[in-house]
């Protein structure tokens, strides 16, 4: 079983990381506006389902890293203490910057076709090299090495799962009923400074952890 206290950080951590901006947010975003919320929801269905891939990629390779050495597992988990610090340092660097986080695209609401949103969504997921180098980095703070890495790799994804179709569902409806709120700068510097102050403070804490 997973540490209480640690998974109450991944909670913390993984819904940051959510709703922090990346390809899936704005794939979300565009086919909404495409779309509509239905759009939306497949979307966001196909982005989610990718994450069960990485986890089971993610944990056989840390199955392989567990088998090898100790120390090369506590490696792993060091490197992705600071890979959550590069990842608050970069959203705080996007605020002084002055990014723009949500740019809807042009053009009117266009015919729904769920195939397509669930396949654009999986690809956009699955192929992103970033999702799984993250889950690789991510996810050994959270595995008890004495159980088994695949099925709390799975557990962690499903979390993950909820959490992402809860932010990205509702990105759908608002981009039908707030599209100025979304283009809003405050609105996304706000989500980026409070994201990469965070993620900054859960790194140091998880890199400073005793094992």
């Amino acid at each position: 079983m997973i540490d209480s206290q640690l998974f109450v950080t991944f909670l913390i951590a993984i819904t940051l990381l959510t709703v922090a901006p990346g390809v899936d947010t704005m794939v979300t975003i565009r086919n909404s506006a495409r779309g509509g919320w239905k759009d939306g929801f497949a979307t966001s269905t196909g982005i989610c389902f990718g994450l069960f891939l990485h986890a089971t990629v993610s944990a056989l390779g840390i199955s392989v890293i567990l088998l090898q050495s100790a120390n090369a597992f506590h490696a792993l988990k060091l490197i992705g203490a600071c890979y959550l610090i590069w990842l608050g340092i970069s959203s705080l660097r996007g605020v002084f910057k002055g990014e723009s986080i949500f740019t809807l695209p042009e053009g009117g609401v266009r015919p729904f076709l769920l195939w397509r949103s669930l396949r654009e969504g999986f690809l956009s997921n699955a192929l992103n090299p970033k999702t799984a180098l993250f889950y690789m980095a991510f996810l050994p703070q959270f595995i008890d090495p004495q159980g088994s890495a695949l099925m709390q790799s799975l557990f962690l994804a499903a979390v993950h799962f909820v959490i992402a179709m809860l932010w990205q569902c509702g990105l759908a409806l608002a981009v039908n009923s707030a599209r100025r709120w979304l283009q809003n700068k405050m609105v996304g510097h706000s989500v980026n400074t409070i994201s990469g102050a965070v993620l900054i403070y859960l790194g140091a804490r998880l890199a400073l952890a005793e094992d």
